[in-house]
């Protein structure tokens, strides 16, 4: 059984009810959120010296590998391919595997390579839920007002409206795939309130939401027969003389070698960075989230998007340290759980945007109102001891505590900002489209949807939604177009000095930091 030995435990378990937490006009949040949460904090940050957003700061460890060297060998012949398809999807989450069921269905002849396993990702790890206007009293105008003010109006608003306006088909879409949507006894959509919604949006399946998206979409993908390639990352763009891409590089992790795959159109669906661990921070994110496609795209030209900006989510779990980062989903503090700090108070309203709430527990710990942790850092409680049915209605957070010996219906858990979501990425428009002709992108690869912060519920959307919308487009596209002339052309005037990259797995060797 694990005990956090510490007095203050004690006395919270003592203490009755805490008092509401203290209003946070619009003005006092934006103070916040600029005065605590790393964003906006010099710290760990450095200016780009090359590609398209040179200049612009980003965290180091970023910097160094879209900097980076390219890691492929240098006699690597580009010009006898050894695959050939209509639609290329780099990446095996929501995002890709959608985009490819979708161009599929539209009469694509479509590949899939994955750096792990096909449904290894970020995706198969969100537990909130996914945020859609069904309910009576909402609809996506209210859902596009939430969305602009929590991405602090530095949305794309043409990408961040046509997101919205395609939650209900993308709900509707998900079921008929099988997609276990929480009803009531009369069998209708349960939908909930997340942080930052001004209506009960939120559709989940318990707290597993997207495990099961992931496993209605694997299994569509698989029986459908689209051919995919398991550990076997993009390391490099394939491009012609005029900077169209025409195929991608992939590396064999298991046997060594590479395999070389011309495509009419490629899709870059890699996911996000949150193990680069940026800035030294703990991550929810899988094992695989390195990055990899913002290296690739940007080396190759593209633009990128808020590339500074990454979600951290408030209630990461901070003790015991095998548990360090995963999460404690937003919808615990949805169905009414606290965060109070080590006098026992509530500081923060608890569904405000992630941004403020996670700033919120990082002013509280600078303050010295932060619970020590056993080996270091500081955080603050989590109590959902009087939240009714905790094990039933979040039965996967009940599950990854109880495995260390802890109830979150009995025991308040220690909680701090976890590395969580990409909110910026690559530059596309409402197809995908890049910069480059011929490279498609859809995911949390790419920026602008959310602006400066996403709010809960939106990821699941969109890796889906935008998924669908690129899919499609880029079957159309290849319908038009022959297979290009295959080169390493654009990687003659990349002056990158980084280490080689992408770094495709972490390096925990010498710990999480920026090493």
């Amino acid at each position: 059984m694990v005990a956090f030995p510490d007095a203050e435990l004690a006395a919270l378990l003592a203490a009755g009810p805490p008092q509401e937490p203290p209003p946070l006009d619009l003005a006092t949040r934006e103070e916040l959120v600029h005065h605590h949460h790393p964003d906006y904090q010099p710290a760990g940050k450095r200016a780009l010296a090359v590609g398209a957003n040179r200049g612009v700061p980003v965290p180091a460890r970023l910097a160094h590998l879209l900097e980076g060297r390219p890691r492929i060998p240098a006699d690597l012949d580009p010009a006898t391919p050894d695959r050939r398809c209509d639609v290329l999807v780099i990446g095996g989450g929501g995002a890709g595997v959608t985009a490819a069921l979708t161009a599929h269905d539209a009469g694509a002849d479509c590949l899939v390579a994955t750096k792990l396993r096909l449904g290894d990702s970020n995706t198969i790890m969100a537990e909130g839920g996914m945020q859609a206007a069904v309910a009576d009293g909402d609809d996506p105008a209210h859902h596009f007002l939430d969305a602009l003010r929590g991405g602090h109006f530095a949305n794309d608003r043409a990408l961040l409206r046509a997101l919205v306006e395609a939650a209900p088909a993308t709900a509707a879409w998900l079921g008929a795939l099988g997609v276990r949507w929480d009803r009531d006894d009369a069998g209708h959509l349960v939908t909930r309130h997340g942080g930052g919604t001004s209506r009960p949006r939120l559709l989940a399946c318990a707290d597993y939401t997207g495990l099961d998206i992931m496993r209605a979409l694997t299994a569509e993908l698989r029986g459908a027969g689209v051919p995919v390639i398991e550990f076997h990352p993009a390391v490099e763009l394939l491009t012609d003389r005029a900077g169209r891409v025409t195929g991608a590089v992939l590396e064999d992790l298991r046997h060594g070698g590479h395999t070389l795959v011309a495509a009419r159109q490629v899709i870059l669906a890699t996911g996000g960075a949150g193990r680069l661990h940026l800035g030294g921070a703990p991550t929810s994110n899988h094992y695989g989230a390195t990055g990899d496609g913002l290296v690739l795209a940007y080396r190759a030209g593209c633009g990128l998007i808020h590339p500074e900006s990454f979600q951290f989510h408030p209630t990461g779990i901070a003790y015991p340290p095998a548990l360090s980062g995963a999460l404690i989903t937003e919808g615990v503090r949805s169905a009414g759980a606290w965060l109070r700090n080590r006098q026992g108070e509530r500081f923060v309203d608890e569904l405000l945007p992630r941004d403020v709430v996670a700033a919120a527990v990082l002013a509280e710990c600078a303050a010295g109102r932060g619970v020590a942790v056993p080996g270091g850092g500081h955080a603050v409680w989590l109590d959902a001891r009087h939240v009714a049915n905790v094990a039933q209605s979040f039965p996967a957070v009940w599950t990854k505590l109880s495995r260390v010996g802890m109830d979150l219906q009995t025991t308040p858990v220690l909680t701090a900002p976890t590395l969580h979501y990409q909110n910026g990425g690559v530059r596309v428009d409402l197809a995908g489209q890049t910069d480059l002709p011929g490279l498609r992108a859809c995911g949390e690869i790419t920026g602008g949807a959310h602006g400066t912060n996403r709010l809960m519920g939106n990821a699941l959307l969109e890796v889906v939604a935008t998924g669908r919308r690129v899919g499609h487009a880029a079957a159309a596209a290849a319908r038009d177009m022959d297979h290009g002339e295959t080169t390493l052309h654009h990687l003659a005037a990349w002056p990158g000095t980084g280490p080689p990259a992408p770094v495709l797995l972490p390096d925990y060797a010498a710990g999480p930091g920026e090493a």
